[in-house]
């Protein structure tokens, strides 16, 4: 119990930090290249009056490289509905779980930009195990885009002794809309229910949150000062719509959020500020 308080510990102090990280890298990206006035609004929000945890939520909207970026970090506790608990690794006798991560949308204003989204986490229940990934969804292609990121993402895995192709496999898998018969953009990586060698898992997953950062910075400073019109600017909103169809159909981390309590404005921060649909 000791070794499990410590790793609990541990692992929700790096999410403290690396969201403050990221929104101080975003935010200084938006002051640099956007608009220096806009910063990052912060909420804190409690799960209930049981004192089973809560969160905090950053968000920058409306600005000149960011349309809408959110950065949320929660470690939450508490028991899974009966009705929910098969559905969870290890919940299924008694539905008691803990719960922290830290989760990013950003939202470009550039339709050239792709959107970019990341997530890695550390539940327990009767078993603990990490999880997470990132992807990138662009509303335009870029092919040469496309191989930079994926060879970044190769190189941590192979630094990190993890395999690229399955959690590359993962990810397309998982960002599908049958409807559409499509994935969500190109991809990224990909990872579930790692339950073994915990030290080696945590700093993959450190290293996965630097990572996201650099590759989101080197994104926005080649694509800046791209131009756009309003036919790129609608093409992307139809990307959006079906952003917000896989959120809400499929996206397992909004389910999860609804059925452990989680704050609903911060669940339903990925979502872009518009969209639209054929």
């Amino acid at each position: 119990m000791k070794d499990l308080y410590i790793k609990k510990k541990l692992v929700n102090n790096w999410f403290n930090y690396l969201q403050l990280e990221i929104c101080q890298q975003f935010g200084n990206l938006e002051k640099k290249f956007g608009n220096k006035t806009k910063k990052f609004i912060k909420r804190n929000w409690e799960k209930d009056i049981k004192k089973e945890g809560g969160g905090t939520s950053y968000l920058l909207s409306n600005g000149n490289i960011f349309d809408k970026v959110g950065v949320n970090k929660s470690t939450v506790s508490g028991i899974f509905k009966k009705e929910f608990r098969s559905k969870i690794l290890g919940a299924k006798k008694d539905g008691k779980y803990w719960a922290s991560g830290v989760s990013v949308v950003a939202h470009m204003k550039n339709p050239k930009m792709p959107a970019v989204h990341f997530n890695t986490r550390f539940i327990v229940t009767r078993i603990g195990w990490f999880g997470g990934g990132m992807d990138i969804t662009p509303s335009y292609t870029d092919k040469k885009e496309k191989i930079i990121i994926h060879r970044k993402l190769k190189a941590l895995c192979f630094n990190n002794k993890k395999n690229y192709n399955i959690y590359k496999k993962w990810c397309d898998n998982y960002f599908y809309l049958p409807h559409h018969n499509e994935t969500r953009g190109i991809g990224g990586l990909f990872f579930d229910y790692e339950t073994k060698h915990w030290e080696r898992n945590f700093k993959f997953i450190r290293d996965l949150g630097l990572n996201f950062i650099d590759i989101t910075k080197e994104i926005i400073r080649k694509k800046i000062k791209m131009d756009w019109n309003i036919k790129d600017k609608k093409q992307q909103m139809f990307k959006r719509g079906k952003y917000v169809e896989f959120n809400l159909l499929y996206d397992r981390g909004t389910k999860f959020g609804l059925n452990s309590g989680g704050n609903l404005k911060s669940i339903l921060m990925s979502l872009p500020p518009n969209a639209k649909w054929k």
